[in-house]
């Protein structure tokens, strides 16, 4: 059986994502592995699959028993037998998978590293007597001081390569800096490994962040939106959690807490509710997650700051891992980051002090963005991005700006005249004329003394956070946050350049219905996998995710055969569910006068967008405004009149359809040009419009350019 076989089989897919076929292929030739891939990308199938193929057993270490729960279940599920050893069974039941394991009928063996190497355990030499063919290490950043998940039980695999010289291993990781990747690779002693760093843009997620203010109220009204959908929230502390969770029950909300302070029958019991859709939030520290495969999770929401873009970029990770789209919202606060500066040092170590507060202050930087956050996030982790991703608040807003070179000028003149040895806070004092004793008496005497008192506190603020974005300050990443002139500021202070700030902005949110499905019949195929799912103890999300209800919603399969085509149907789930759900799609379809749709969905696996609001109260300055004019014969610049907007930003919209698949990309660029446009993105990057405008030539416009640029992301060509 080949790859691509297997993968159709048990995993119901016809084509593999990111690099996942190139790191099965290197597994199964005997090679060491390091692979990065975001949350919700596959990584585990990169081991999953080559267990299936490969003769023998393959040792999962796995840091958390509800993980390896998790995976368990859902490889039983598909057919592949798997089981785990650990704390929470029995002495019968560990003696039941040992019995199984002797007679090679398990595939795949999922363990804690304190397990394997743990003090007094024998397991080593019982699994040195078994096939073993492979070992899979998910998590590995948990091995790194540098990791943002550092777990001193990992430290213990360093001796896998001596009790398994001859085993390929496969490390896995959804978040690494090149600092952490380097140390898993030292510490596990890899031979000759090869690396594979897949692209770390989730697609499917919007990224917003908003200044705290009133935060239980941002929260409400956030949710209020979202009554039906599974959602995690995270919050700093202990405490936060139990008391957030029950404001939130108090308003009516199903809600529970998740915190290392609890004890494990709680945290079992609370976590299981919300796999199961029991319970629709989990209010948690970051002791939550990790590892969790729940694929219905459609927003997560960070109430306080993170401790670090690595660790914020997989926490938001475990929304939408279904394809389906999905929110990560951030409520940001100043305090909270100079509240994590006294978490962020480490006693007695100073270099890695050092890099913890650079991490932290990373994570600032990206709060007080004006310029795209994903393209942020991408450049944390060493990947080109362009500078507008079309589905981030930045990228989603429309700006109106204003000339403030005077404000910039007196923002600029307070730090000279303080030269440059105080933060923004103290700036803002003296601009603003504060009587406050912090403030020096000498300063008060200084010319720039109230020379802002006419603009808020909070205005200020926003105001250098632009201008240190924008580049005219710059800020020490010392820890004390010092405000410092840079080349750009002379030019302002001298009245030679102009500046310009935002004075508001209004968010477009984008329609994210693309392709029309029953929502009457989606309603009750979740009705049938819930009940499946309660009859065979396990998640509903392991019978099928959301995504694939929402394809058969969709497309409202006839047959077995068309079924099969629904993304997530192998012939084990095919065998076991298929006639239970297209039974229920028939008789909808009979009662409708419906018939298939199945011959408009491509052939390879795609991620259907959810049903968007369609409250015509909403604002009309949509992305789906554009595209339903495009549909009805308009051009781009009669769509750009009609509107009162630029080209440029119907361009935008129109791009973003051909991204979810919505517009052909020949209904906006011929096939000659198109190739010439792909050819230039291929051999000078697509990070940049404007080199690739000046290699094209006139007769390819900006759109064009964009357009195949959204054709290719979406085809996983770039």
């Amino acid at each position: 059986m080949t790859p691509i076989q297997a993968l159709q089989k048990y995993f119901g897919y016809s084509e593999f994502r990111h690099q996942q076929e190139a790191i099965i292929q290197h597994v199964l030739n005997g090679q060491d592995v390091l692979t990065l891939m975001p949350t919700g990308g596959g990584k585990s199938l990169c081991y999953q699959l080559p267990a299936v193929l490969m003769d023998g057993l393959t040792i999962v270490i796995s840091p958390l028993i509800a993980l390896m729960k998790d995976q368990v279940d859902s490889l039983n599920v598909n057919g592949i037998p798997a089981a785990f050893l650990n704390s929470s069974q029995s002495p019968n039941e560990q003696q039941y998978i040992t019995d199984q394991l002797k007679s090679n009928k398990i595939k795949l063996l999922y363990l804690a590293p304190e397990r394997l190497f743990g003090s007094g355990s024998n397991l080593i030499n019982f699994l040195k007597s078994l096939p073993v063919c492979l070992i899979a290490i998910d998590e590995a950043h948990c091995i790194s001081h540098w990791g943002h998940d550092f777990r001193p039980e990992y430290l213990m695999l360093a001796g896998l390569k001596t009790e398994f010289p001859k085993i390929p291993v496969i490390a896995l990781t959804a978040t690494a800096d090149e600092l952490t990747r380097k140390d898993i690779l030292e510490k596990l002693n890899l031979h000759k490994p090869a690396e594979f760093v897949s692209s770390f843009n989730r697609a499917n997620i919007t990224y917003r962040v908003i200044p705290k203010k009133n935060s239980f109220n941002q929260l409400l009204a956030f949710l209020n939106e979202r009554k039906e959908d599974s959602g995690i929230i995270y919050c700093l502390s202990r405490k936060s959690t139990e008391e957030l969770a029950a404001d939130l029950k108090e308003e009516g909300f199903s809600a529970e807490a998740y915190h290392a302070g609890m004890d494990n029958a709680q945290k079992a019991k609370n976590q299981e509710a919300f796999l199961r859709d029991d319970v629709k939030i989990i209010v948690a520290t970051i002791a939550f997650g990790m590892g969790i495969n729940k694929s219905n999770v459609r927003y997560v929401v960070h109430v306080d700051l993170p401790k670090n873009i690595e660790g914020y970029y997989q926490e938001t990770g475990r929304a939408g891992r279904d394809g389906l789209p999905s929110d990560a919202l951030l409520l940001y606060s100043y305090g909270d980051a100079i509240k994590l500066q006294r978490f962020a040092k480490v006693d007695g170590n100073e270099d890695q002090s050092a890099i913890m507060l650079k991490k932290l202050d990373d994570m600032v930087k990206y709060s007080q963005l004006q310029t795209c956050r994903r393209q942020y996030l991408m450049h944390y982790f060493d990947e080109a991005f362009p500078d507008n991703c079309g589905s981030c608040d930045i990228c989603l807003s429309e700006y109106e700006k204003f000339d403030a070179t005077l404000i910039a000028q007196k923002a600029l003149s307070a730090v000279a005249r303080l030269n440059e040895r105080f933060g923004s806070t103290y700036v803002i004092d003296l601009l603003r004329g504060s009587r406050s004793e912090k403030l020096r008496e000498e300063h008060k005497q200084l010319k720039t003394y109230g020379i802002g008192a006419d603009i808020s506190k909070a205005d200020w603020q926003r105001y250098l956070r632009e201008l240190v974005s924008l580049g005219y300050l710059a800020v020490t990443e010392d820890g004390y946050h010092v405000l410092k002139l840079t080349d750009k500021s002379n030019a302002v202070l001298k009245g030679q350049q102009k500046v310009e700030l935002i004075a508001s902005q209004t968010i477009e949110e984008r329609e994210q219905e693309v392709i029309p499905y029953e929502a009457g019949l989606l309603n009750e195929l979740k009705t049938i996998r819930r009940d499946i799912a309660g009859n065979e103890n396990v998640p509903a999300y392991i019978i099928l995710s959301d995504a694939a209800l929402m394809e058969m919603a969709t497309y409202l399969p006839q047959t077995l055969d068309e079924l099969r085509l629904i993304s997530g149907f192998g012939d084990v789930k095919l065998a076991r569910y298929g006639r239970e759900f297209l039974i229920p799609v028939k008789n909808y379809c009979g009662k409708h006068n419906l018939s298939s749709r199945i011959k408009q969905k491509s052939t390879k696996p795609e991620r259907k967008a959810k049903k968007g609001n369609s409250n015509s109260s909403k604002s009309s300055n949509t992305a789906s405004d554009s595209f339903n004019l495009f549909r009805s014969g308009k051009t781009i610049a009669e769509i750009a009149a009609a509107r009162n907007l630029a080209t440029s930003t119907i361009e935008g919209h129109l791009s973003y359809y051909i991204f979810t698949g919505a517009i052909d990309i020949f209904e906006m660029v011929n096939e000659e040009k198109k190739l010439l446009i792909q050819n230039a993105v291929e051999s000078y990057g697509g990070e940049k419009l404007g080199p690739l405008k000046e290699v094209l030539g006139e007769d390819h416009s900006y759109g064009e350019i964009k357009a195949v640029l959204a054709w290719m992301r979406r085809t996983g060509t770039i």
